[in-house]
């Protein structure tokens, strides 16, 4: 009775609805990207165009997922804040992973036999620790300022602006 009571609380919750579909948008595109990671891998091609092709080819879902499902995000998304910080955020996390599995490759062609398949599990390992990593720092990010609504900094400085005119316009000569 009182877990389901906690249960429907956490339900009707809007910032655990959030923190809900950011989660399931977030596996969604990790899932698309550890098989496109994967399955190039395999195929043996470097591990930066790898984790680009992966970025790509999970950036897109999340991206739509994250702004229109989990923040609800209508209209025009606003360039600088929601498009190029994403971009940027996005960017951080590619150039994370491709450095951590170019390192793990470099070590799994050495010390583990090829042919195994132990060599293309244990390099998306190390790119699924890294979106994993950066999960929860997205999210605040993602919340508190990409998807967050009208910009907060930039209403500030138009606010201070005002103030500033309005005030020259009340002195006296």
């Amino acid at each position: 009775m009182l877990l389901e009571a906690h249960y429907r609380r956490l339900r009707s919750s809007p910032s655990i609805a959030k923190i809900t579909k950011y989660t399931i948008g977030s596996v969604v595109a990790l899932t698309t990207s550890v098989i496109v990671f994967a399955i190039m891998d395999w195929l043996r091609i470097r591990t930066g165009i790898d984790s680009a092709a992966a970025f790509a080819a999970g950036a897109i879902p999340n991206w739509v997922l994250n702004r229109k499902w989990a923040w609800k995000m209508e209209g025009r998304a606003e360039f600088l804040r929601e498009i190029l910080a994403y971009t940027v955020i996005s960017v951080i996390v590619w150039a994370a992973s491709t450095w951590a599995t170019g390192n793990t490759q470099n070590w799994a062609r050495h010390h583990i036999a090829p042919g195994s398949g132990l060599q293309v599990i244990a390099t998306t390992a190390a790119y699924v620790f890294v979106q994993a990593v950066f999960f929860a720092v997205k999210f605040v990010i993602y919340d508190k300022w990409v998807f967050a609504g009208k910009s907060r900094f930039r209403a500030a400085l138009r606010s201070r602006r005002q103030v500033w005119s309005a005030a020259r316009a009340n002195r006296t000569p």
